[in-house]
């Protein structure tokens, strides 16, 4: 366990602040152990606030949003776990839309929609947050956050608060610069490209969007599409093509719906998850001298 200043904490947070707070419950997985430390941050300042405090004492953290695309070990985290719980989501008549990086991408985008504003349409399934969904890339339905994204306003660990357009953000395929340098930064808030547009019309296409995720992806806890899709392929297809759709390990069953989301039969643990992920990683390999990427992330401590 490292060396966390408890006491200072306790400053700052004051009784905002919690220990040893099972996680399983804040992941979509519904698996993971618990943080050693704990704290929910309302808003984008408070997260600011947060974050800088941390940093100054050089104590480790991370913001969770809804879980989504993560594996939290069954050991835990031995650091500070902040739940990104800002969610404010300011629509004006420009048109223009500004959020919090908590707020839930798909309540983002069916607001957006209600208020006559079309282009999120994609993101109306989404179940992760906007800070998420930038700091990953996220897509669905032809559309990407690279595309979406104006403005992300992030607290870096060095240069302080920025804000990076989308060509700054240095995206990729379910990437960006701020992934691809984990810890350095957290994405406090955002403005997305947003047009005027037919309030029936775009309720049709966020209905045509969830009824064909509804026919193609699986029900149940999962962490979402678990790895990445090598170009010209599909990693779905390729786990089927080896034979490992509906092969389960402990309690977790790669989905008979779609190879690439490993299911939760509600007795899992994360070393489950692991077990199958190598197993499917190194299968495939084997079979197709393709190696699968990782779309989420592993975080804790494993054994090997």
């Amino acid at each position: 366990m490292s060396s966390i200043d408890e006491r200072a904490l306790i400053d700052h947070f004051g009784s905002r602040l919690q220990k040893d707070v099972p996680l399983s419950n804040l992941t979509t997985a519904k698996v993971g152990g618990a943080a050693r430390f704990f704290v929910v941050a309302n808003s984008a300042d408070e997260l600011a606030a947060d974050v800088s405090c941390l940093w100054s004492a050089n104590i480790p953290l991370l913001v969770l949003g809804t879980g989504a695309n993560m594996l939290i070990s069954d050991a835990g985290l031995d650091m500070v776990v902040i739940h990104n719980k800002a969610k404010a989501i300011t629509i004006d008549a420009t048109p223009s839309l500004t959020a919090e990086s908590g707020a839930i991408l798909a309540t983002v985008a069916r607001q957006a929609g209600l208020s006559g504003l079309t282009g999120l349409e994609w993101a109306s399934t989404i179940p992760g947050t906007l800070g998420g969904a930038i700091y990953g890339n996220a897509g669905a339905h032809g559309g990407e956050m690279s595309k979406s994204l104006v403005l992300a306003n992030i607290l870096h660990r060095r240069k302080g608060l920025l804000s990076l357009t989308s060509e700054q953000m240095g995206y990729a395929y379910r990437s960006s610069t701020l992934k691809r340098d984990p810890g350095n930064a957290v994405i406090l808030s955002a403005q997305l490209a947003v047009q005027k547009g037919d309030v029936a019309v775009i309720k049709a296409k966020m209905e045509e969007n969830a009824a064909r995720r509804k026919n193609t992806q699986p029900p149940g806890a999962s962490m979402g599409s678990t790895f990445k899709n090598p170009a010209g392929d599909h990693a779905g297809r390729l786990i089927e093509s080896v034979g490992l759709k509906g092969f389960t390990i402990g309690g977790v069953q790669v989905s008979p719906v779609h190879a690439n989301f490993l299911v939760n039969n509600g007795s899992a643990t994360a070393d489950d998850y692991r077990r199958l992920i190598l197993l499917i990683q190194k299968t495939v390999q084997e079979r197709t001298g393709i190696k699968l990427e990782l779309e989420i992330e592993l975080l804790g401590n494993w054994q090997d």
